[in-house]
């Protein structure tokens, strides 16, 4: 396992973050505990959570496994989702950031948090009002760095002036999806990540499962989340990306690989990317993902598995004047 730097902090995380999104979910107690403990065997010291993972169980139990090793880990959780059934616990106002930062630090029997993010972007709030709330609980030790995740690059350009305007705390790690079949990402916020050396945490490497190769040509083939989550498959309803995946399995298996662990390879090949975040329901799951790191994703590689895909459209109109930077070097 290497280690990189994340963004401006100076603090230094494992080249994979392992998810919890499936700590009491997919996965319970005893097969959280051994993924846990396979993740800190394999070198990773960085684990993301939300307070909506289960509803909070997500986070009890990552509390639960993280006393022992406090000061060795980077432990990441977000607000602004819908949580709970009372009307106030969502978004980003004051009085939601407040509440939820210190319920997830008792969830998590720990006195801090390394990053905290916004979890969307919260159109009824001011990012001022945000930003200010977040900055206090850095002074106050809660929170030691900010992150946003799945706010596009001018929302996260906009936090970022504003807390330079207003010598708040600046925001220090972005959490963005991206994955082969999913590559907006790859038109401004990867470029504007690396050009203001913003960590980068992307989430769903594999599709929600679909680049495993565990699905047919319709959402009602296969096992996992395409198959009993409504909100997986809106996100990956269009038959092209059924088709994707057909291709980069056969790819995959043609070339010796696990499709699970090429396109995690994939997405870390990007420069701008620090980890991405992986998940898995058991530590047999796990170790697929764990072998990206042994891949030596070649220019010839990385640009054979690009092509399985399209190439998203420029950020401009304009296409004919742009300078083609290939998307491992951004």
């Amino acid at each position: 396992m290497k280690y990189g730097l994340l963004g401006n902090t100076g603090i230094r995380v494992s080249q994979l973050c392992m998810g919890t999104m499936t700590f009491g979910r997919e996965a319970d107690k005893s097969a959280s505990e051994a993924i846990f403990k396979r993740c800190l065997d394999s070198g990773i010291n960085f684990f993301d959570c939300a307070n909506v993972y289960g509803d909070g169980i997500a986070e009890t139990i990552l509390g639960e496994l993280i006393a022992d090793h406090r000061q060795q880990l980077i432990i990441t959780t977000k607000c602004g989702s819908p949580f709970g059934s009372e009307i106030h616990s969502q978004g980003g106002s004051r009085r939601n950031i407040i509440q939820s930062i210190e319920a997830s630090l008792k969830r998590l029997k720990t006195d801090y948090v390394d990053i905290f993010f916004l979890h969307k972007f919260d159109n009824y709030t001011p990012l001022e009002v945000s930003l200010r709330a977040l900055n206090d609980m850095v002074a106050q030790g809660k929170v030691r760095y900010l992150g946003v995740s799945n706010f596009s690059a001018w929302q996260t350009m906009k936090a970022c002036g504003l807390a330079t305007q207003h010598d708040w705390a600046p925001i220090d790690c972005i959490q963005p999806m991206y994955n082969l079949v999913k590559r907006q990402a790859e038109v401004e916020i990867l470029p504007m990540a690396k050009a203001e050396n913003l960590g980068v945490i992307t989430y769903s490497p594999i599709g929600a499962g679909l680049l495993a190769g565990k699905y047919g040509k319709v959402h009602t083939t296969g096992e996992g989340r395409l198959t009993t989550d409504h909100r997986y498959q809106k996100r990956y309803r269009d038959r092209w990306m059924f088709d994707a995946a057909k291709h980069f399995y056969a790819f995959a298996m043609e070339a010796g690989y696990h499709p699970v662990s090429l396109a995690v390879a994939w997405v870390s090949r990007n420069k701008a990317v620090t980890a991405p975040i992986i998940g898995a329901r058991s530590v047999k799951q796990l170790e697929d993902c764990l072998r990206a790191v042994e891949i030596d994703l070649t220019d010839q590689l990385y640009d054979a598995i690009s092509e399985i895909t399209p190439t998203p459209p420029t950020a401009t109109d304009r296409s004919e004047e742009q300078i083609k930077v290939d998307n491992n070097s951004i």
